[in-house]
Formats: C-alpha cells, structure tokens, sequence
C-alpha cells in the first residue's frame, strides 16, 4: 500500500520534500504497526470522589481519589487507542491524556473493557500522563469504582477491535427461525466487551452489547477468549457459548433459544420507556428502543418520555420490528411534586400542564387528556425536585395516607421499577398493600424506567397484563386496559407470582382454615428461594423454595403448591411475594439501587402476584380495611375501650386503619384510657394501634425537619 503512495507521488510530479513526508508517515506507520502495546496501569485501582463510601463492597478507605498515570512513548503521527477495564461507575469520571479530554468512562455499573481514540499528535516524545477523575462532589454523589488494566494500543481503534470477527445468528429453538435477541459478549474476565459494531436499522449496540431485531449480527472483536450470550428477556432461556479467537479469523455460531415460562394469557408490558431522542437524557435513540423492545420480547410498550406524546407506530414499521409488539401512546407527567405515567393517550391530545405544584390540578389535567384511564404514580421512594411523595413527610405508611391531604387519585403505582430499585425490595410492595386497606383500587405495576439501550435494560422490570396475546401485533388495547385497572396483572423482575386460587374447599375438615394455590415461575438463569403470603399487608406465612431435582417441576416452574391458612373472618386481600437471588452474570444484571438507603445491599429479583379478594364475611361485597375500622369507629363513638372491644374481631390492618380514623377525630394515641384498654387487647390490635403509632411519629418527625 505504501510503496503504491509512492509511486503516485513521484508520478504526480510531487518534489522530494512530499516525497519524504510520505517516507515519513509510512515509517511511523511500519513502527506502530510492529510495536507492542504499553501498560499504563496494569491492574483494577479502587478509587472514590468523595469521603463518604458509597457500597460496603469496597474497602473502607479508597487507593486514590483520582487516577494519575505517567508513561514513555513517542509521538503519534497516525490514531492510537486507549483500552481500559472499569468497573461500578455511576458518576461522571473524565479522561484526560496530557492535558486534553479524550472522553468520560461510561456510566455503567457494570464490568466494562472500553476504548479512547487518541488523535494523531496527542502523545509526546518521553513522558505522557494520563489521568481520570470526577468533577462530582457531595456524599450524594459519592462513587466508588475501579478502573485499570489500562494499555495504550498503537494502531487505529478500528483496527484494534477488529482482530477477528464474530457471526452470531440467534434462533428460536422450536421455531427453528432467527428471532430478535439480546447478544452479550464477555471476555475472560467477564467484563462486556466493547465491540467493533455501530447501531444500525437493525442493531442497537453499546460496550459488549448487541441487540438484533432480526436475529443476525457480524462485528469484529479483538482478539482472545470470549463466552457468548444470547437471550430475549424474562420468558427466553439463555444460550451462550465459549471461544478463543485468533487474529484474521471469522467464526460463525448459530445460538438457540426457547421459550421457558408459559405466560400464555398475559402479555409482557413496560409501562415506563424512556428515549435520548425526546427525553434528553439516557442514550436509546428511538430506533434503538424499537430493536431493544423486540429484542427484550416486550409485547405491549407504553411511550412514557417526559411531557411529550411519543407514537412509535411510524418508526417500528419502518425497522421491521412492528410485529412483535403493539405499541401505546402515553406519557410521563413530570411535576415539580411527582411523576405519573398515563396512556393511553389520543394522537391528537395536548399535553396535560405538566407545572402544576398540586395533585388536584395535576390528576384534572391527567384525566382531562383525550382517551386517558391510567395514571400510574412512579417511582413513589425516591426524591425528584426535592419531593419524595411516599417519604414520611406525606405519607403515613402504615394507614396508606397522604398526611398533607393531597388527593391520591392515580389509580396504579409501581411496586418495581428496575431502573431506580429500592435497598429494601419489599417497600414499595409494603406501600401498595397500605393503600388497598386504605380502601383505594391501586393496581401494582413492574417497569424498568430505561432510558437506554443497556445499563438498564427495557423491561427488566415489567407487568404481566390478562389479555389475548396469541397475535403481539395487534393486540387488544381496550381490553389490556380494562384489565390492567381491574388489577388482573403479575409484577415481574426476574420472577412471577400466581396466586391461582384462594378460598374454603368444598369438602374441606376445617372450617377455620383456608387453602391458597401458589405458584412460582422463571427462567432457568433464575432462582427464587423464598415465597410470602400477605394478608391485608400483614405476612401470614413465608417458606423457603427448594431448587428443583431434574424432572420434578416442568420447564420455568420454580413452585406449585398449595397452603392452608387461618380462614380470616372479614376481608383480605390475598398478595404472594417470591424472591432470589439477583442476576449477576453479564447477559442480564440486576440493577444496584438508584437512590440507596444504606450502603449495603443484596442484589434480588422477585415476583409479585396482584391482589386476590377473599370473601371472609361472605355477602359478596369487596369490603377494605378502612370500611370495617370506618364502622368500629362509629360504633364505639369515641369511647377507647369500646373501640379495642370492637376490634377484637379484624386484623391488625383494620386497627391501624381505626387508630388513624381515631387520631383524626381528636383522640390521643397516647391517652391513658386508650393505653390501658390496649393491655388486654387481642395482639392484632396491639400490633396495629403500635404501627400506627411508629408511622405517625415518624410524620411528626419528618415535618418539624422541612
């Protein structure tokens, strides 16, 4: 190549000065081309930009607040490439060589070998000095990480992942077709490897991640041992496979996978999808999210980016993706006091005023919007504009009360969202449970918040909605609605929980027991090892989940059986919660928590079944919590011992939802006739009127604090 140059500059009259710099540049070329990487920092170095420690995974002091590297080299004529391994990054970390930005690390908590193009002249004859740091300050935006194993390439970026090439074509094993999947290749570390392959019509692709919306993918990698992963979300077996690749080969793989959990009935919604393109922030294009939803097996995603209607009927038509699923106008209303998901909504609707500071107005506005039904309260934990709506300052969480009086009209909440998971995985689920014995009809509601294409992953999280679902393309929307607020959904985030049956058989011995059939479900790269029963928020029993010898349950069973209960006698809601383990492995990580309560955490996934009303006074009304603490109240009218007496016969839900019915109408929690009435009292209503109390306190707290 260089000897034709050459020859094209002597021919083209070129004088020997431009000829010698074609000498020159061929040189420097042959040098890098022969030379052998430099080692920069050999091994992973802990660091962390602030003095407060962000996991107790990490030692307790770092090795450095910033990285700081000096090295030899010559000079670069010609594009160079920086590779490095990094690790739990959550918050900006620059990338300075001499003095200049070549980028930041990627924000991504997981395990990641990324690479910096190094503009010709960038490296200096002798010492150079490379140095990575974050600007961000605050123990709320405390970041530990590692990053290392930081080797200087001297050749192309291109070139340097291009070494060998990869063909992965990913097959439904039954249907023996390419299917839309999810590609995860992982070095021998496993760190995701950062390939050679671009988004395109039909790949979305980020560091060792690459989504096909037709089942084929050709990238180069460098070169070295690699395990591939393919998969198509939470019903899809995983299928991976292990290789060595040597420099100038091509390897062809065909993986095959299945479908593992029988969701036939239900199909698989995210009510919570973000894009780049229309929310500003996040990296999905919205090409991207519709390769990522096939690729993910989302059948009914809901457009929710911020303040804006998005319609991605048009785009998934154009990238031949429409097939597998039926898409949904909504939108996330961002409010200086919450975020609500709504959908669906009418093409043509004006966006609802999204500025409004108070419920009243902002729900006027939701259910004002053309063709709107759902309004699902997001994310009700976390803090936003400085407002965390379940945080004690509003919300009693034991009576499932707005303590400011705001109208809790959403009519959905989201138990799970995997995108900004909770350090307690059963709080919000313990919130939802306080709002149905409050007497409101909440649907519980599993969504991923992603707004990218693989940090968090779209659908990790999501909502098993009752519906025919033989036809993804055109599914029945109406009808998924209707269901979905009559809260006939399962929560899913790495597992589902059926409650399939809860009553008094027939020919049962016992008249004081009941029997509720149970049902866990997941993939095999998943594991549930304990299952709850709730209640009326209250846990009545909890066993462990055994795994499974080979032939005892069918393919994606983790647990059937049934369980006999005391027969309450007034209404419950019946709820089953399974959780395990967290996914660790490459191909489908779950997520640390987005804004964490303690710096110690265990990763988990867990199902969540709706709720399942028993009849416990049999004259066929839903009675809650609330309407019997509403009639208990009345009928004691006012006298404390008289209210303990009329309790004797509920839960410790409906005693809680008495002693808040009795603070309100002026009666002392701590009065001497209360507290003396509540020694004799059954436990459940012990334990009520003292939950209550705990949650009121911490309002009371909570308020003189703001």
């Amino acid at each position: 190549m260089w000897i034709e140059r050459i020859s094209r500059a002597v021919a083209s009259g070129y004088g020997l000065n431009e000829v010698a710099s074609v000498l020159l540049i061929a040189s420097a070329a042959g040098l890098a081309a022969a030379a052998e990487p430099i080692a920069i920092q050999p091994r992973l170095v802990h660091l962390r930009n602030d003095p407060q420690r962000e996991w107790s995974s990490f030692p307790e002091k770092p090795e450095a607040v910033f990285l700081e590297a000096k090295f030899a080299a010559t000079a670069n004529v010609g594009e160079f490439a920086l590779r490095l391994r990094q690790h739990d990054v959550k918050q900006a970390w620059r990338v300075v060589l001499n003095g200049k930005p070549l980028g930041e690390l990627v924000r991504d908590e997981a395990d990641l070998v990324i690479y910096f193009p190094i503009k010709p002249e960038s490296l200096v004859d002798g010492e150079n000095t490379l140095r990575i740091e974050s600007p961000a300050r605050g123990p709320q935006n405390a970041d530990d990480i590692r990053v290392g194993e930081i080797r200087l390439e001297p050749r192309p970026l291109a070139e340097a992942l291009s070494e060998a090439t990869l063909e992965i074509e990913v097959i439904d094993e039954v249907a023996k077709t390419p299917i839309p999947a999810r590609i995860t290749i992982a070095d021998a570390n496993g760190s995701r490897q950062t390939t050679a392959a671009a988004s395109s019509d039909w790949l979305a692709v980020r560091p060792g991640v690459v989504y096909t919306s037709d089942g084929h993918a050709r990238f180069g990698v460098p070169a070295g041992k690699y395990t591939i992963y393919a998969g198509r979300g939470f019903e899809y077996s995983v299928a991976e496979v292990e290789m060595t690749l040597t420099p100038g080969q091509t390897a062809r793989h065909t993986l095959k996978i299945r479908r593992e959990v029988d969701t036939t009935g239900y199909v698989a919604c995210d009510t919570h999808i973000h894009t780049l393109t229309h929310s500003g922030h996040g990296d999905a294009t919205l090409a991207e999210r519709m390769i990522t939803l096939a690729g993910e097996g989302i059948e009914l995603p809901i457009a929710t980016d911020h303040n804006v209607h998005v319609d991605y009927e048009k785009l998934a038509q154009a990238l031949s993706v429409r097939q597998h699923f039926t898409p949904v106008i909504g939108n996330e209303v961002t409010t200086p006091t919450g975020h609500f998901n709504i959908f669906p909504v009418s093409a043509t609707a004006s966006v609802p005023d999204y500025k409004a500071k108070e419920w009243s107005a902002t729900f006027d506005g939701i259910f004002a919007t053309p063709d709107v039904k759902v309004a699902i309260l997001n994310h009700a934990r976390d803090l936003h504009s400085g407002v965390r709506p379940f945080g004690p300052a509003l919300f009693n969480a034991a009576a499932g009360e707005n303590v400011a009086g705001w109208p809790m009209r959403f009519n959905a909440m989201e138990v799970i969202n995997s995108g900004a998971t909770q350090t307690d995985p059963l709080r919000l689920p313990r919130d939802w449970m306080a709002l149905l014995n409050r007497g409101y009809k909440v649907t519980p509601v599993g969504s991923s918040d992603s707004h990218d294409v693989a940090r968090y992953i779209v659908g990790q999280g999501r909502t098993y909605v009752r519906c025919e679902d033989r036809d993804p393309a055109n599914l029945d929307v109406e009808s998924a609605v209707d269901n979905f607020l009559d809260g006939r959904v399962l929560v899913s985030y790495g597992l589902l929980t059926i409650v399939y049956w809860a009553g008094v058989e027939g020919d049962s011995q016992d008249p004081g027991m009941m029997t509720v059939s149970l049902g866990v479900l997941g993939p095999t790269w998943t594991t549930a090892n304990r299952l709850q029963l709730y209640a009326n928020g209250e846990l009545i029993r909890e066993e462990p989940i055994t795994p499974s010898k080979d032939g005892e349950r069918a393919p994606g069973v983790k647990y059937f059986g049934s369980w006999k209960v005391p027969r309450p006698k007034h209404d419950v809601r019946i709820v089953a919660i399974a959780l395990g383990k967290g996914i660790d492995g490459p191909f489908w990580t779950t997520a640390k928590p987005y804004q964490p309560t303690s710096p110690d955490w265990q990763p988990y996934v867990l199902g969540i079944s709706g709720a399942t009303w028993f009849d416990g006074d049999g004259d066929g009304r839903k009675s809650s919590a609330r309407e019997y603490a509403e009639r208990a109240v009345a009928a004691a009218a006012g006298d404390p011992a008289q209210l303990v007496a009329e309790l004797a016969k509920y839960d410790a839900a409906v005693a809680t939802q008495a002693a808040h019915l009795y603070r309100i109408a002026g009666g002392s929690l701590t009065a001497e006739p209360l507290l003396e009435s509540l020694k004799s009292a059954a436990p459940a209503v012990v334990n009520g009127f003292r939950a209550y109390r705990e949650a009121w306190r911490e309002n009371e707290l909570a308020q003189t604090q703001r």
